[in-house]
């Protein structure tokens, strides 16, 4: 196999790692529930996971699904029932059989950056592992950046719970301090924000209502975390709401050090 069909298929095993280095001001990533809050024994939640410009509109590409994770409320996989992908969207079901909260993301770690060879310099995606021998061993000036991203949204059957929202201690996670799904409309929902398991202060956590698409201005909210790493959001109106934040102000990782994002989908309800 050549190294050029090489590096291709690597890049497209992990598309998600080229949507991570594109600017905070391009393209949102999102997962749209069909529903946060539910009763009864057992449900199924269906997700939308689409890239586009607007909240939550369909009108850029579908999000791959290679990197899903589904916790359940007692900590354990959760395996969804994957429908397919489109042009615009991919969605898959949640099967709701354990009373509390599941937390469903999309989280990739990576590296991406470029080489030189034969005078021309040549970009590389994919796995860090990959890298060793994906690239050529004559390639010169090699540069290459960690990438860590996570993606997510939360449900609940029954009454809310705790378990399944235990950070990681990998990239950037938001731990929340308010339920996730225990938010109203008018009220503060104070959450915590985590760099590799330790409070981020000073993160910019863009914060932005849904149905940009039917309003003159995207009214977005720029919070910043404070010394324990906690953002305070407020929302003025019922609805879905999406943040979003980096460690690199959603262009440029730290020198030498790991490219993170984190974005997610949160619903207000009425008070």
């Amino acid at each position: 196999m050549t190294i050029k069909r090489t590096l291709s298929r690597v890049a497209l095993a992990l598309p998600a790692i080229a949507l991570l280095i594109a600017p905070a001001s391009a393209h949102r990533r999102w997962l749209l529930p069909s529903a946060t809050v539910l009763s009864g024994d057992h449900e199924v939640v269906s997700v939308d996971a689409a890239i586009a410009n607007g909240l939550f509109y369909f009108d850029h590409h579908a999000m791959p699904l290679d990197d899903l994770v589904i916790t359940g409320p007692d900590g354990k996989a959760v395996q969804p029932k994957i429908i397919g992908s489109g042009k615009y969207r991919s969605v898959f079901d949640v099967p709701l059989d354990t009373q509390g909260t599941y937390r469903i993301a999309l989280a990739s770690n990576g590296v991406f950056g470029s080489y030189m060879l034969n005078g021309e310099r040549k970009r590389w995606r994919g796995s860090a592992e990959a890298a060793k021998t994906g690239i050529p061993a004559g390639a010169t000036e090699v540069q290459l950046t960690p990438v860590a991203s996570r993606v997510e949204t939360f449900v609940t059957l029954g009454a809310p719970s705790t378990t399944a929202l235990k950070p990681t201690g990998k990239g950037i996670e938001m731990v929340p301090v308010s339920h996730p799904n225990d938010l109203v409309a008018g009220e503060a929902a104070k959450m915590r924000f985590l760099i590799d398991g330790k409070p981020a202060p000073g993160l910019d956590v863009e914060f932005v209502q849904g149905g940009t698409r039917y309003r003159d201005k995207e009214a977005m909210q720029h919070i910043t975390t404070d010394a324990d790493g906690i953002a305070t959001l407020n929302a003025a109106a019922p609805g879905m709401y999406y943040l979003e934040t980096s460690n690199g102000g959603g262009r440029e990782a730290p020198k030498g050090g790991t490219r993170m994002s984190y974005a997610a989908v949160l619903e207000f309800l009425p008070g």
